[in-house]
């Protein structure tokens, strides 16, 4: 199990439902990653991606987790907990590389749950505000695999973490 995420300096993922950042090339990284994967997300992360196209990802399968609200359509399905979307990748999907891809609860049980054998972290070199955040992690559970420093728009480091 795979988990992708991008966040600020300050662990900002987050402000009101939107990323409060504009990073194309990361987006094209986030694409390039999980293409022909399995994406887990909770609702507000995929309001904000169905808003911006009018479906799921393309390319991927998409299990959101909503206890109100049942998301049905051509590559995406809705569960109502953590433990519910694992077993229907599991079940459904057992070839696909899954990947956590946030919001805050989603990631949090992810870590608390110790199910992450790799992370793709993007670390942007920036405060923002936000109502949002990456939890913390045991990093001695991880080695670093790759580091990458970027001076974009942004500046960030890319970094992937694995078991």
């Amino acid at each position: 199990i795979n988990l992708i995420v991008a966040y600020a300096k300050n662990g900002v993922i987050g402000n009101k439902g939107r990323i409060p950042w504009q990073l194309t090339e990361d987006q094209q990284r986030f694409k390039e990653i999980t293409q022909g994967g399995l994406l887990i997300m909770g609702r507000r992360t995929f309001e904000e991606i169905y808003k911006k196209f009018g479906r799921g990802l393309p390319g991927r399968e998409t299990i959101v987790i909503s206890k109100n609200s049942n998301f049905e359509g051509q590559g995406f399905r809705t569960v109502t907990d953590f433990q519910a979307a694992l077993d229907y990748a599991k079940r459904n999907f057992p070839e696909k590389d899954v990947f956590i891809c946030g919001g805050e609860s989603v990631y949090r049980e992810a870590i608390i749950r110790r199910i992450v054998d790799k992370m793709y972290l993007t670390e942007l070199d920036l405060d923002v505000e936000g109502d949002a955040f990456f939890p913390d992690f045991e990093k001695n559970e991880f080695k670093i695999i790759k580091n990458l420093e970027f001076h974009d728009s942004i500046p960030y480091k890319f970094k992937i973490y694995a078991k």
